[in-house]
C-alpha cells in the first residue's frame, strides 16, 4: 500500500501534488492545512486524514487521528519532539501502540525510528519561501514494514 503524506501547505496545495500522489490509496495532512478546501481538494486523490495544526484554530479537524491503513497504526499529531515528547503524545503513543507518528510543524523532513516507532515528518509542503526546502512524501507500507520516500517539490 502507498500512503501520501503531507504536511504545512498553509493555505496552497502545490499543482505537483496530485500527479506525486498518484496511485496513493490514503492520504495523511499532518496539519497547518490552512484552508478545507485543500483537504476537499486531496480527497479527489484518495481518501484523507488530517490533523489540526497550530495555524488551523477554528478548523474543523482532530489535533490527534490514529487510523490503521495496511495493517499498520499511523498515530497523526502536529506537534511532535521524537525526543522529548509531549504528555498527550506520550499517552497516545502507550495507549494506541503505533506503528509510525506522522507530524509536521518543523518544516523538515525526518524518518527516525524511536524506541521501535518510526517518527516521520514529510517536511514542508507550502507556497516556496526564502529558499526552503519543500517535501512531500510516500510510505510504502508491506509485509516489510514501511518505507518512506521524500519527494522534493
Amino acid at each position: 500500500m502507498k500512503i501520501g503524506v503531507i504536511s504545512d501547505t498553509h493555505g496552497w496545495l502545490d499543482p505537483r501534488v496530485e500527479r506525486i500522489f498518484d496511485g496513493v490509496e490514503h492520504i495523511l495532512h499532518a496539519g497547518d492545512i490552512g484552508d478545507p478546501v485543500i483537504e476537499i481538494e486531496l480527497k479527489f486523490i484518495a481518501p484523507v486524514t488530517t490533523v489540526a495544526g497550530n495555524v488551523d484554530i477554528g478548523l474543523p479537524f482532530k489535533t490527534t487521528e490514529l487510523v490503521t491503513l495496511a495493517q499498520k497504526k499511523f498515530l497523526v499529531h502536529h506537534i511532535v519532539n521524537p525526543r522529548a515528547l509531549s504528555e498527550k503524545v506520550a499517552e497516545g503513543i502507550a495507549r494506541q501502540q503505533p506503528d509510525a507518528v506522522v507530524f509536521g510543524h518543523t518544516h523538515k523532513k525526518l524518518a527516525e525510528i524511536v524506541d521501535g516507532v518510526l517518527f516521520f515528518n514529510p517536511g514542508y509542503a507550502g507556497k516556496p519561501k526564502f529558499g526552503a526546502e519543500r517535501s512531500v512524501a510516500i510510505l510504502h507500507c508491506d509485509e516489510n514494514g514501511i518505507r518512506p520516500e521524500f519527494i522534493p517539490l
